[in-house]
């Protein structure tokens, strides 16, 4: 934090964010269609790659829709009907739930054109984009109220600065931002790594479900089961995003090497598949941590709001980021426009702290059974009978996709949504 910038202030705004990913650019995008005037600073140049299994659910497609984007497949999108699990000798596909509140498709795009998109979105709507600039920190008044930050810009890395009375942190796993302001993650709450690499698949490219294994078998020792769950995700384009994740709660989280743990997993996959052969890879084997479960708190304090995995928001149920980042992004804008009305200060203030409570209304009970979720499938005994009994059971597996991908009608749904809602009403927000 500083409180005297040590570079020029080139631009003011009512509201800054802070990384143009889905959730900062979903924040840009609803300030900027309140006629807020909306910075929207990303630290790289658009294309770039980032690393994501590039699956979206049904709950990601709504916000999609919510920023004016076309989900059709003349679009470029690929949809899907829904989720393929495969373990415990079952092969089972769910379709995605037919529901009021959500469409019944998902979608696959990379990343790589995803956040381009998005970020355009954004523009389009009024938000200003600048691209090559890397906040490094706050910059705070007497009182320890954020009134901008401070960057690196352009490939001469000049200091600058830019004010505004609010700044939205939307800047990853990373949490620079945050943790320039002393606020870092919990070491209580769920954590996940996710490796994950493209491969061409003429057999897999164009999947209409998303194929996720609860069980993954070794080449190297046959009939010895992997830590962690896997995912193959076609892409319409002749590829396919192959990868898989593990969690805290198990054994081998931190102690693995995961690249390994991926190539010997698909090494027992179909020969067809053309996932065994390195000659059919497309680019390197990448990672990534997934924060979960409000791993970072709080989410509001002096000036700047938490958004997406900056505020640790990953769902640790299924590992979805961006669909949680983009509404976390529409809620602090919602948030931010109403405080912006009111003058600076405690009636501010009082304002700015709906967004918390809101999060915490929304999914703080739902997190709270997630964990407890991540903390029963580290133990491979569970698992196990989890997928033995579990899997040939299609009436309690929708049950559990329901459950999973947080696919609910809040009002009038069926059984299956009252009990989940149910579930996460009585649960204790985390």
């Amino acid at each position: 934090m500083n409180d005297h910038p040590s570079g020029p202030v080139v631009d003011e705004a009512d509201v800054i964010v802070v990384g143009a990913g889905p959730g900062g650019s979903a924040a840009a995008y609803h300030l900027a269609r309140h006629g807020v005037r909306v910075l929207l600073l990303e630290k790289t140049e658009f294309p770039r790659e980032k690393v994501c299994g590039d699956g979206l659910t049904p709950r990601a497609v709504r916000q999609l829709i919510r920023m004016g984007v076309d989900t059709s497949e003349k679009a470029g999108w690929l949809q899907n009907r829904g989720l393929r699990v495969i373990g415990g000798g079952v092969r089972l596909e769910l379709d995605w739930p037919d529901l009021a509140s959500f469409p019944n498709y998902g979608l696959v795009r990379t990343r790589m054109d995803f956040d381009d998109m998005l970020a355009r979105q954004a523009v389009e709507a009024g938000a200003i984009l600048r691209t090559g600039v890397n906040v490094i920190g706050a910059v705070t008044d007497d009182d320890g109220y954020v009134i901008g930050v401070e960057a690196k810009s352009g490939p001469e890395r000049e200091p600058v600065s830019f004010r505004a009375p609010l700044v939205i942190a939307a800047d990853g796993v990373s949490g620079k931002f945050p943790l320039s302001l002393g606020l870092a993650k919990r070491d209580d709450r769920p954590l996940g790594v996710a490796v994950r690499r493209y491969y061409r698949s003429a057999v897999k490219a164009d999947d209409d479900y998303l194929e996720s294994w609860l069980e993954l078998r070794s080449a190297q020792n046959p009939g010895r089961l992997l830590p962690g769950y896997g995912w193959i995700f076609g892409l319409g384009d002749g590829r396919v995003n192959v990868g898989l994740g593990i969690l805290n709660s198990s054994d081998a989280f931190g102690k693995t090497n995961y690249r390994n743990l991926l190539t010997d997993w698909l090494g027992s996959t179909p020969e067809e598949w053309g996932l065994r052969e390195e000659a059919n890879a497309d680019g390197p084997t990448l990672g990534a941590a997934l924060p979960m479960g409000f791993n970072r708190v709080p989410h509001y304090t002096r000036g700047v709001m938490l958004v997406g995995d900056s505020g640790g928001m990953v769902n640790p149920m299924n590992g979805e980021g961006i669909a949680y980042a983009m509404e976390s992004g529409e809620m602090a804008a919602e948030v931010a426009v109403q405080a912006l009305a009111r003058p600076a200060g405690p009636e501010r203030e009082r304002a700015l702290q709906a967004y918390p409570a809101e999060l915490s209304l929304r999914f703080g009970g739902y997190y709270r059974i997630g964990g407890i979720f991540v903390k029963l499938i580290g133990n491979p005994q569970i698992m196990r009978l989890a997928t033995k009994y579990g899997m040939p059971q299609p009436l309690l597996m929708k049950f559990v996709l329901k459950l999973l991908a947080n696919l609910t009608d809040p009002r009038g749904g069926d059984a299956m949504d009252r009990i989940i809602n149910g579930l996460t009403k009585v649960a204790p927000s985390v």
